[in-house]
């Protein structure tokens, strides 16, 4: 060889693949299971797959003997059970729910899909062993696979999500287009945000109006000036004014001693409900993701909140100082 071994192996690092735990029973009955990331696809004419198996590896007698043996693609919820597969000298099946397949192999629940198999031939793979097997049967669920990447777990997801496809070129002028952060972060919050105005307005709410009330439903005893600094970074500010209008509708009041606002028993139940309706939306539009591309959204927006995070502005709920009166 002309390059380092290790080299190689970052090379193939590089090249993501689903993460399976392979199953099978011993001559003596006794469960066996292990995770693979070797496994791939044959034919569909036979259904044939493949997967390989390390010539040191200690299940090698019990696949070796075996007629059939199960593959499970797993789910992304599932990176417990590959790390419990993964490891040596456990029971890998304590405390698991086991189903019976074909050749009485054992079979696992909650992966993104099963394929049940009869082994068709062995193949010397080097310092492996290439089982290719016959598929007998199959079943999978719409869950988001795990998936594995320069050696560590990650989340598959959709480049396009929906059935919508890419934004219309219409919607973005002269270069300022769809792959600019600083376009799309805006575009979806007001999108979102518009079927958000349109409740608080039917409510009478402003804006401003809205703001106010959340962030008091957040953390209640804010000065106007807080409250301020938390949203003109969006261009609104809240005022006087706006206190005075939501105050005499009843909804936000002012201690005597102090500056903090506070919300009234009917201020409160106006931003829960105005609240409760954002999270509905936010459900409705989360409801167009799977349930992993939802999380993997949410985890990237905070990440890129704080690698943005500069520390000049406030914090949005930060608890406020109490008041000396």
């Amino acid at each position: 060889m002309t390059f380092d071994p290790q080299e190689l192996r970052k090379v193939l690092g590089t090249f993501p693949t689903g993460v399976t735990v392979i199953t099978t029973r011993a001559l003596d009955g006794t469960p066996v299971g292990l995770t693979a990331n070797s496994f791939n696809s044959v034919s569909l004419n036979p259904p044939m797959v493949l997967w390989s198996l390390a010539r040191s590896a200690r299940s090698r007698e019990a696949f070796e003997s075996a007629t059939h043996w199960a593959v499970h693609i797993l789910a992304a919820d599932q990176e417990e059970l590959a790390n419990r597969f993964a490891t040596r000298g456990t029971d890998k099946f304590a405390g698991l729910m086991v189903d019976r397949g074909a050749g009485d192999i054992p079979l696992l629940n909650g992966s993104a899909a099963r394929l049940q198999c009869r082994t068709s031939f062995k193949y010397d793979g080097g310092d492996h062993i290439i089982f290719v097997g016959e598929v007998l049967h199959v079943d999978h669920t719409d869950n988001a696979p795990l998936v594995f990447h320069a050696g560590a777990y990650a989340v598959a997801t959709h480049k396009i999500y929906g059935p919508a496809g890419p934004l219309p070129t219409s919607a973005a002028a002269d270069g300022f287009g769809d792959d600019f952060l600083d376009y799309l972060l805006p575009r979806a919050h007001y999108q979102i945000y518009a079927r958000i105005r349109e409740y608080h307005e039917r409510l009478g709410l402003k804006d401003a109006d809205y703001f106010l009330l959340v962030s008091l439903i957040a953390t209640d005893g804010r000065s106007l000036g807080d409250i301020d600094a938390l949203f003109s970074p969006t261009g609104h500010h809240i005022t006087e004014k706006t206190f005075e209008d939501l105050a005499a509708r009843g909804l936000v009041r002012r201690e005597t001693a102090g500056e903090q606002l506070f919300l009234t028993e009917a201020g409160r139940r106006t931003g829960l409900q105005v609240l409760a309706a954002a999270k509905n939306i936010e459900s409705e539009v989360l409801s167009n993701f799977t349930f992993w591309e939802a999380v993997s959204l949410k985890t990237l927006l905070k990440r890129l909140v704080r690698v943005t995070d500069s520390g000049t502005l406030p914090p949005m709920w930060r608890t406020p100082a109490s008041s000396d009166g």
